[in-house]
Formats: structure tokens, sequence, C-alpha cells
């Protein structure tokens, strides 16, 4: 099954070649042609959750040289940690498809943008080479910048330089740490780096750590990195936000989890020379990251600004989880990385419904969804309880883990960072249930607004973009192992890799 990996990574890529081939007189060729690909690639990526097994390691592998001077190879893989963001990749990719099918500026070189961008982000995930991982994260910032720039709203032009220079920016520093790391062991091969990680000298790894902290960190965003997120979610098309929120900000959580943990342990939990450990660093980010970004949220009258406020306050929680260094902590940063794809995802696409329909986003236009339209109001109400973590929904479980492994870590024998900042982390949660609640009451209850009164409800292929995503919140929420029986064991390898739980 080797090259069914390889399929779910490159089929978009002839898509997205496919797309700029097709004539000018058939404008509408484009959004069928992406909905059959991204389709087909969503089927590919099921079939591969379906044949992995949870009790192996990396699977459905290739590895060929590609650069053999430099000792770089073409070398894929997934385990359980990277087959789940691969497949949350495929499934918004296939629904942003559809949530863009009333496009008509340019179709051809959108959906190729679309398709592109899939590429590059299910390579991220699957990359084994460092330097293959670099060529797919770089990828992606350029289909989304095209995105946001040509279709995104008043202010793209200064949303998409932001994005582009921020993110590269971090970039600059990732390539600088990828070259170090490969002076000092002569490859670039995450899976042998991450055996040897520790042999690496403490100052050395301490430097490193930092120059991908800046690569990652940027894309999380970790406060105060996360200027540039609230500017290109509002500025963005649905399907460009959809995919921003939902995928690329966990390539940087997924960049911490399977780089720095594993290729550079020393770093994160004892420092060196007189610099201090990055772990409890990570901590304090995150709380202030999780306190903040839902502080921020209660003040704004956008709802999109709003949503993406609360994706920095969400993506706060999953560092702490990656900081806690514990099982439950990891696999709940892995649930958060994974709900947040569906919950955030789908209030972008309620967002850009309403948008669609009463050409506003103001908070204070907007009220009586329910009573107008019941199907938005309904799952616009769904996506928001998930989002606050309520029980039975999705975005409790990885809270709930995150907050327990960042306990765990933080009051065991040795702990170098405080349970006080745990305790701040766990304001948060009730910070979101206030904005979230103080939203739902003025957006989805009440009566209709003058422009909420002349909207016509949900159709049939909107639906159908709902539909999943509401589906995976709730089985998620209630049903946790079947998320989870993927992940745990893989965390489980990596701790055990760095002498963990």
């Amino acid at each position: 099954m080797n090259w069914l990996l390889n399929v779910v990574v490159f089929l978009p890529l002839a898509g997205a070649l496919a797309a700029t081939l097709l004539p000018k007189e058939s404008p509408g060729a484009a959004k069928w042609l992406a909905a059959v690909v991204t389709g087909a690639d969503l089927v590919f990526a099921a079939v591969l959750v379906a044949r992995f097994d949870v009790a192996k390691g990396y699977q459905f592998a290739t590895n060929v040289p590609w650069v053999p001077q430099a000792n770089i190879h073409y070398h894929i893989a997934v385990d359980g940690i990277s087959i789940t963001m691969l497949a949350l990749s495929a499934l918004l990719s296939f629904i942003a498809v559809l949530a863009s099918w009333r496009v008509e500026n340019k179709p051809a070189t959108y959906f190729a943008m679309l398709m592109l961008l899939e590429v590059g982000m299910n390579g991220v995930f699957v990359a084994l080479d460092f330097v293959l991982f670099y060529v797919f994260w770089e990828l992606v910032l350029v289909p989304m910048y095209f995105l946001i720039s040509m279709w995104g709203g008043p202010r793209r032009e200064y949303a998409s330089l932001k994005f582009f220079l921020y993110t590269l920016f971090g970039s600059v520093f990732m390539l600088v740490g990828i070259v170090a790391l490969f002076l000092y062991t002569g490859t670039f091969d995450l899976v042998r780096l991450a055996s040897a990680g520790s042999a690496l000298p403490a100052h050395v790894q301490w430097w490193l750590f930092l120059a991908f902290f800046l690569g990652f960190a940027v894309k999380v965003p970790v406060w105060p990195l996360h200027t540039w997120l609230p500017d290109a979610h509002v500025e963005a098309p649905t399907a460009g936000s959809v995919l921003l929120a939902g995928v690329l900000l966990k390539m940087g959580t997924y960049g911490f989890i399977r780089v720095g943990l594993p290729v550079l342990p020393v770093a994160l939990t004892k420092g060196a020379n007189g610099l201090p450990p990055w772990q409890p660093i990570l901590v304090v980010l995150a709380a202030i990251s999780i306190v903040y970004g839902a502080a921020v949220a209660f003040a704004q009258t956008d709802l999109k600004k709003l949503v993406a406020y609360s994706s920095v306050s969400h993506m706060g929680f999953v560092m702490l989880g990656i900081a806690s260094l514990t099982v439950a902590g990891i696999d709940g940063a892995v649930a958060v990385m994974f709900s947040h794809g569906l919950v955030t995802g789908l209030l972008f696409l309620m967002v850009g419904m309403v948008y669609e329909r009463g050409h506003t986003r103001k908070i204070e236009d907007l009220s009586g969804l329910m009573p107008q339209v019941p199907r938005i109001g309904a799952a616009f109400a769904l996506a928001s309880f998930a989002s606050l973590g309520l029980p039975g929904m999705s975005g409790f479980v990885g809270e709930f883990l995150s907050l327990v492994g960042g306990w765990q870590a933080a009051t065991a024998k040795g702990a170098i960072f405080s349970p006080a900042w745990v305790v701040v982390s766990a304001v948060g949660v009730l910070l979101a249930a206030a904005y979230t609640l103080w939203m739902v009451q003025r957006v989805v209850l009440g009566n209709p607004s003058r422009t909420v009164g002349t909207m016509s409800d949900m159709t049939g292929r909107e639906l159908a973009t709902v539909v999943p995503l509401v589906t995976l919140t709730l089985v998620v929420g209630i049903y946790w192992s079947s998320l989870l029986r993927f992940v745990d064991p893989a965390v489980r390898a990596l701790l055990a890799g760095l002498g963990g739980a």
C-alpha cells in the first residue's frame, strides 16, 4: 500500500495542474474538477485510516534517495499522530471546495490554489526528511498568499503581505536550524534525528530549539507572534479561513511534536549553560495565549475576528499539552488540534454563510438566526458550544486532557514550572464560555434583525459541508477512543524515546 500515501499527497497536485489547462469557455469545469479530485483524495485518506494498524509505528512508508549527494531522501510515512492530521487536511480541503461553489472570479486559478494548498498541507504531515518537510512547509505559503490577496476582503493586500512576511520570517530561522542540525548530525532523517537527539550538546540543542521555536510558534500562532492571524482570517475568503484555522495552524504545533520534543529533549527540560529550559517558557506562553486570546475575543464586534482570536486561545491549550510532556497532555494536544479543525472550520463556514446573505459580520447587526434560518442557527449554536468545550462534544476532550497533563507535570516530583500556570490556563475555559455564550445570545437568539430578516436558510450543498463536521464533532466528543486509539500509542512511543512517561 506504499503507493496509496503518495497518491493522497500528490493527487491534488495533478488536479491543480489540470485546472490551469481548462478552457476559459468552461468556467464551471474547475469547481467540478476540484470536487472530484479532493473528494477522491478524501476517499483514499479514509482507506489509509481504515487500514492503519494502531499497534504499529510508522506505516505506508516510501524512502528513496532524492538528492543523494546531500543525503536528502524522499521519505514519507504516517503514525497515529500524523494520520489524524492527514485525514483532517483531506476532509477540510474537500469541504473548502464545496464552500467555494459560487466563486466566479478566475475560478480555474482559485481552485488550482486550493488544491496546491492541499498538497503542501498533506506533505507536511507525512514528511520524514527535514528538507522535504521544509519544501512542503514553504509550499503552503504561496497558494494561501494568493487566496487572500486575490479573493479576500477590502484589506486583502495588507493581510496577505503580513501573513507572508510573518511566516517567511519564522521559516528563515527554521531553515537555519535545519542546516545546523545537519552539520552536527549528518542526516536530515527525522526518525534518525529523534533517536540521536539527546546526544547533541545541551547548548547546541537550546539554540536550535530557539530557531525552530520561531518557525513553529509563528504558525501556531503563540502570543506575541499572533498578530498576523486576525487580519488574515478577516480578509481571507471563507474557504481560506477554514483551511487556515483548520489545518495551517496545526502545522506549527505538529512541528513541535515531531521535531521539538524528540530531537531536542535536553533543551526542553534541562536548558544549558545558565540558559533556562524551554518547557516552562512554553507553558507560560501557552497560558498567556489562552487567556489573552479569550479576553480579546470578548472585545470584538466583528464575528469573524472573534472566531479568529478564539483560535489563539484554543491553540494555547495545544501548546500547554505539548509542553506538559505527559501522555495525557500530548493526547489532549492532538485532540484539540483535530477538534479545533472541525469546530473552527464549522464556525467559519457559518460566518461565511451569514456574510454571504447579509453582507455584514457586525455582531450588532445580526440577531435571531434561529427563528429566521433555523438550520444556520442550529449549526452555529452547536459549533459555538463545541468551541467552548461543552462535555459531549469534541472540544471538551482535548482541553480536559491538556489541563490534566499540565497539572500532572506541574505537580510531579522535580517539576520545573508552577501549577499556578495551569490554573491560569483553566481560567481560559471560563472566559471561552463567557464570550461564546455572549455571542450566541446576540447572534443566534432573539428577534431577527433587519439584516437577518431577509436571509434564506441553508441550501443542500451548504448542508453537505456542515453535516460531516457536526457528525465528527459529536462522535469524537462522545466516543473519545475513536480518535485517541490512533493517537495514544504514537504518543507513548514518542515519550518512551524521551525517557518520559
